[in-house]
């Protein structure tokens, strides 16, 4: 097994360094070098889009978009850096191809610290085909459980406590304690969680348990509803503010909603309506969003508001983590609804309107890069 020292690069080595520091007004010299702290498993995403419809069994179909790159808890790793925040993953990446350019991609692309990742060789990496069409996706995975690190050096937190950092990530898993997260939330770490579809059908609360440990929680509608025994979001929202600082539900194309359990504050917004090209990771790039202005002091509602951008503009690109926006595409977008002078663009330009004191001069932004077809082509000597 190999450790962190095999392929480590320096943070942000050869990646274009974010155009904006959104937490510029609130960093003092005593601050954790990291700013989010994530862990989890790195796949290769190929994703297949302009289907027509879901495949048919016994037919072959076309699309006619293709996109690789890193997936999984990368999409929220690349989401996070893309706005600005000092990110580091710790992940397992397998030593063939794909594990290499998932690796390249993170480290020198998007300037995410792997520190407390690895590589283990003989283990090949995890890998999703995801199929978009009719607004939805279709996902099929392969891989196997990484070999657990030899220690709590050697790739991750695990068994141990993370290192310090102004926030963590955490998907709770059914039946999986995080033991973690007591340790992490101990050294002064705000925790955000989502949660994901629980296979059982039991939906028992008690999974929720480290929600004890956590500022906010951010599952979907659907997850929120089945935890809480409710019917309505906004219903479910308000009982999860029970059991955690800030509860945030995700409605889909009816926007946000959350409540703050301290303050009794609760805030919605609605959904920036877009056509969709592929949703895979959006929900990720929602929580880098909501993450981003919470921990930069923003309102409440402005968060929503910010998070639902940047999850829209997410699904308008192929994949998971190289859809997440950079500031390119939030300040294009924000001129563009600035200026306008339609009646879709005016509750628009009302409700996004603290993006003036937020955003960089447009001159200063650069594209980020986006996934293409192949993981790589051979270029001439």
């Amino acid at each position: 097994m190999s450790g962190r020292g095999q392929k480590q690069q320096p943070a942000r080595q050869g990646a274009t360094a974010p155009v904006l520091d959104p937490l510029a007004g609130v960093r003092t010299a005593a601050d954790p070098a990291t700013d989010v702290y994530l862990t989890g498993t790195v796949f290769l995403d190929i994703i297949l889009t302009g289907l027509d419809s879901a495949p048919v069994r016994g037919t072959e179909s076309w699309a006619r978009g293709m996109g690789s790159s890193p997936g999984g808890v990368a999409n929220m790793a690349t989401a996070l850096a893309r706005l600005g925040l000092r990110t580091s993953l710790a992940a397992a990446f397998g030593d063939d191809m794909y594990g290499e350019y998932c690796w390249d991609v993170l480290s020198h692309g998007e300037g995410i610290d792997l520190t407390y990742s690895r590589t283990v060789p003989g283990w090949h990496s995890p890998v999703t085909v995801s199929m978009a069409y009719e607004g939805e996706r279709t996902m099929v995975s392969h891989g196997h459980e990484a070999p657990p690190p030899e220690t709590a050096f050697d790739g991750g937190h695990a068994p141990g406590c993370p290192p310090p950092s102004r926030a963590c990530v955490a998907s709770l898993v059914p039946g999986r304690p995080e033991a973690w997260l007591s340790c992490a939330a101990a050294r002064g770490s705000r925790i955000f969680a989502d949660v994901g579809w629980d296979d059982t059908g039991r939906w028992d609360p008690a999974d929720l348990d480290g929600l004890a440990h956590c500022e906010a929680f951010l599952p979907n509608a659907e997850e929120a509803m089945r935890y809480t025994r409710t019917s309505d979001p906004r219903a479910a929202a308000r009982k999860l503010a029970e059991r955690v600082p800030l509860a945030v539900v995700t409605m889909g194309s009816e926007g946000a909603c959350a409540v703050d359990g301290r303050t009794g504050e609760s805030a919605e917004v609605p959904a920036i309506a877009v056509e969709a090209l592929d949703p895979t990771g959006a929900g990720d790039v929602f929580v880098a969003g909501f993450v981003t202005g919470t921990l930069a002091a923003w309102p409440l509602a402005d968060r929503l508001a910010f998070a639902g951008l940047t999850a829209a503009l997410s699904v308008q690109e192929f994949g998971g983590s190289l859809a997440a926006p950079g500031w390119s595409e939030i300040v294009t977008w924000w001129r563009r609804i600035r200026d306008g002078r339609t009646p879709d663009t005016a509750a628009l330009r009302d409700r996004y309107a603290f993006l003036d004191a937020v955003l960089p001069a447009p001159g200063r932004c650069t594209p980020p890069a986006r996934a293409v077809p192949t993981i790589g082509f051979r270029r001439p000597a």
